[in-house]
């Protein structure tokens, strides 16, 4: 693959991220589901991981948590390292164990979500909160939320993955 064509797929997965942004962003923080709203990011990071592999998954990881810690208020830099885990993470899955599917995303997607949410847990509990019931009450609303979503976006960036190049080497 040529260095245009590798700027071209990157720059398409870029403008397919557009509109999962805006959703999560804009319109389902105005419609709170059970007081949650849903991660998004995340899932993309999940769904490219599974279609692109280890490399591409963790590649599209860093790049989604440094626009996750630039616009987010209250994010810290620990979200680009945990969104490019995930993307290797389940980019391995689905190289090795899992199919480059649906079914395989949805269950990256549960992994790759509860890991996310266990490890805000964690951060929180070692900061001093105490009140895990309700953290962890709060982290299962959101990631059954969030999976409703899993079709949509699989969808989208499976739309992208077929029309743009498929060779990638690093």
């Amino acid at each position: 693959m040529t260095r245009h064509d590798f700027m071209i797929k990157w720059g398409v997965y870029t403008l397919a991220l557009l509109p999962v942004w805006f959703l999560e962003a804009f319109v389902l923080p105005r419609y709170p589901l059970f007081g949650v709203s849903p991660m998004l990011l995340p899932l993309a990071v999940v769904v490219v991981g599974v279609l692109e592999g280890a490399a591409g998954g963790a590649g599209f990881g860093v790049g989604v948590g440094a626009l996750c810690s630039a616009v987010y208020t209250g994010s810290d830099g620990l979200i680009l390292l945990g969104l490019c885990l995930i993307g290797l993470g389940c980019g391995a899955l689905s190289q090795y164990v899992l199919r480059r599917d649906l079914l395989g995303c949805f269950l990256c997607a549960l992994l790759g979500l509860c890991l996310l949410d266990f490890c805000r847990i964690a951060l929180r509990m070692a900061g001093g909160e105490r009140d895990w019931m309700a953290m962890f009450s709060l982290a299962g609303r959101e990631i059954l939320w969030s999976l409703v979503f899993v079709a949509p976006v699989y969808a989208l960036f499976h739309w992208v993955f077929q029309r743009v190049p498929k060779k990638t080497h690093f």
